[in-house]
């Protein structure tokens, strides 16, 4: 039995490793160890240690409950802090000097990493995914590297890993897995047991969800294909080289009976095809969807998740991860009791040690159950909730006809998500949304790629295709402005990249309208007098260009900074720019160059040859927003609006993706003080 890791890197990401969890699959078959980890590496050794160290301060005293002075040991151990000893009360262990002998050592384990010299994992993979993601993924792989026996174990793979893979192996010299896990025998081409599974073919592993902290924002749902790959070849796309042969149709019902039987029926179903409308089999693709159970008007009722779990720990399958999924379930039904039946439960909690995790062990949950069973299955949730399919990848508007949109509407698809990825299929796109109006499908959501070949006026115009489209059928459609990355090359490694005909501050203007509501361009109401869109875009391309060329604080703090009443900027910097622009060209060009570059220190424009028209003019663009206080009514009420939406509207919740704010803007707001965030009027006024 061979000891495995999987890793995934530890960014933010909405959608769980689906080739890990195939691997997973994998190794269990053939009767492996498997473990799952996302999070910040250190802790990973340190729960490693902690499994050793246990060991030894049992051998040395097993008369104290280690259990529950876990997380104070592991702190020590990371820190080395001997104060934090205090808090273990060892006066009276007659092993005191031992113990903390013991512990020290632990200590200088992980801070000498001493660790490095016995790794414990025979083999670790590590999955990547964006390849922007480029300096994370490095020092994950980096860090993997001490932690397996033999080098040649440390696996690779992903999107980064097959369209960087030349530059991840000359970077970390481990060379990464290409494509696909769609051949027999490929990880292990020497075990018979092995040379006949086909890892791409296997259900997936939900079961290792459990065993880390992060938390994607899909939640109840099945993850599968119908399909792989894609027809088209656009050159902005991956798919053509991670999956380059189309796959019509995937045997999927097989893989969905195994899912529901270990780990229990799912609320909705996610489809991660590329280009379903390609297949020839959809009209077979959607009648084996309602065949999965997800027709039209389908409602689902959450299973026993707790007897799922105690069944599996039962049978010994994956104990951490279930361990975990019992603890959490057995503590949120504790808000829905009430008096003796909430005492009752208590009681038996705190008999078996189940209060805290840190106490909590498979055997003391498998005693408790039958105790509580009865009480659990009659309070926990069993209201019936609509089931939604999503294919979340996109649907091509090229190929939609109304025998396939009639067909679409048999099942609870929300949303219904058509690409409209250049201006260029205007007429296809328009089609295909006012085909999905006629037949009932009210929901709709797209990616907008942005900062590739197109023009930011391209991007206005999608955007208010949408808007109009939306008033005119009365439907919803969310879209979510995507900026385009490069797939190969230095530029792929960073969210630096600008296309041809956009800039920096083009692109932060875009970034900070969308700030507000994680990404999303909310529908327009048929009723609204003034929408978001409009408010937020403009009225017109020209009020768009405006909006481009605005100062990222006031864009943000619109209302702050429009009325005149609060700061009473906006319309200063609104007549200089007009003044600067029409009566001043030649100098307008000047401040544009600063502009675009979206760099606005006091040194690069004092140190810029710059007229002191100019100069007066760019004093609007060297307030920070992190200078700011979150105090807008107007943004708080909107950001609450979109934050209720998120939380309430369970397909939002499902396909959240956005890349809004970069992480260094992030931390700079978060690094500032409260104090240093409120705006002194009197000092900006003096300012400007």
């Amino acid at each position: 039995m061979r000891n495995i890791l999987l890793i995934e890197p530890n960014y933010s990401n909405k959608y769980p490793p689906i080739g890990l969890m195939k691997i997973a699959t994998y190794h269990r078959m053939l009767g492996d160890k498997v473990r799952y980890f996302k999070g910040d590496l250190k802790d990973l050794v340190i729960d490693e240690l902690w499994k050793d160290c246990l060991n030894d301060l049992n051998f040395i005293d097993n008369s104290i409950n280690w259990n529950i002075k876990q997380a104070i040991i592991k702190k020590f151990i990371k820190t080395k802090n001997s104060q934090i000893l205090s808090e273990l009360n060892l006066e009276e262990s007659k092993s005191e000097l031992l113990i903390i002998s013991k512990l020290d050592n632990y200590a200088d384990i992980f801070r000498k990493k001493i660790y490095t010299k016995s790794p414990k994992f025979d083999r670790i993979y590590v999955t990547t995914l964006f390849t922007f993601y480029w300096k994370i993924t490095v020092e994950t792989i980096e860090f993997c590297k001490k932690l397996v026996k033999n080098p040649k174990e440390l696996h690779v793979g992903g999107v980064l890993a097959s369209l960087l893979h030349e530059e991840l192996e000359k970077e970390t010299g481990i060379k990464p897995m290409k494509g696909l896990l769609d051949k027999p025998g490929i990880l292990d081409p020497g075990n018979p047991r092995a040379k006949s599974i086909v890892i791409d073919n296997l259900p997936l592993d939900y079961s290792i969800l459990d065993e880390i902290d992060y938390e994607y924002p899909t939640r109840s749902a099945y993850f599968t294909f119908m399909t792989k790959g894609c027809t088209r070849k656009c050159s902005f796309c991956s798919v053509p080289i991670l999956e380059p042969t189309y796959k019509p149709k995937i045997e999927t019902i097989d893989k969905f009976m195994d899912i529901k039987e270990r780990f229990g029926d799912q609320q909705n179903l996610l489809l991660m095809d590329n280009n379903v409308l390609a297949s020839p089999k959809f009209l077979e693709i959607i009648d084996e969807i309602k065949a999965m159970g997800f027709y039209k008007g389908a409602t689902f009722i959450e299973p026993n998740q707790l007897e799922i779990a105690i069944k599996n720990l039962q049978s010994g399958y994956n104990d951490n991860s279930f361990m975990r999924r019992a603890f959490r379930l057995l503590h949120e039904l504790v808000p829905r009791l009430k008096k003796e039946v909430a005492q009752t439960y208590y009681n038996v909690l705190a008999e078996n040690n189940l209060l805290d995790f840190d106490t909590t062990t498979k055997e003391g949950i498998l005693k408790a159950y039958p105790q509580i069973e009865v009480i659990y299955e009659k309070f926990r949730l069993k209201s019936p909730k609509l089931r939604y399919v999503d294919f979340n990848q996109g649907t091509d508007c090229r190929y939609v006809t109304e025998e396939i949109m009639q067909k679409m509407s048999e099942i609870p698809i929300r949303p219904l998500r058509i690409a409209f990825d250049y201006i260029g299929l205007k007429k296809q796109y328009v089609a295909a949304v006012k085909l999905a109006a006629k037949y009932g499908i009210k929901e709709l959501s797209n990616y907008i790629l942005y900062n590739f070949q197109d023009k930011p006026e391209d991007l206005y115009e999608r955007l208010k295709i949408n808007v109009e489209l939306c008033k005119e059928l009365d439907i919803a459609i969310f879209s979510f402005p995507m900026k385009y990355i490069p797939l190969f090359g230095e530029e792929a490694k960073h969210r630096e990249f600008t296309g041809t005909h956009w800039n920096k501050k083009y692109i932060r203007a875009i970034q900070s309208i969308l700030n507000v509501t994680k990404g999303i361009v909310a529908p327009a109401n048929k009723n609204e007098k003034t929408s978001f869109f409009e408010a937020a875009f403009g009225k017109n391309l020209e009020e768009f260009f405006e909006i481009l060329y605005m100062p990222e604080t006031y864009i943000v703090y619109r209302y702050d900074f429009r009325d005149d009443d609060k700061i009473g900027y906006t319309p200063v910097w609104k007549n200089e720019y007009q003044d600067l622009k029409t009566n001043y060209p030649e100098e307008w060009e000047l401040a544009k160059k600063i502009i675009h570059d979206s760099k606005f220190t006091e040194e690069i424009i004092g140190d810029t040859p710059l007229t002191p028209r100019v100069k007066h003019f760019l004093r609007h663009y060297t307030i920070p927003r992190g200078s700011i206080e979150r105090s807008d009514t107007a943004y708080q009420k909107l950001k609450a609006k979109y934050d209720k939406l998120i939380k309430e509207d369970q397909f939002i919740d499902l396909t959240l993706t956005y890349d809004f704010e970069t992480s260094n803007v992030r931390r700079l707001f978060k690094s500032t003080s409260i104090r240093s965030r409120k705006v002194d009027k009197l000092a900006i006024s003096s300012h400007l």
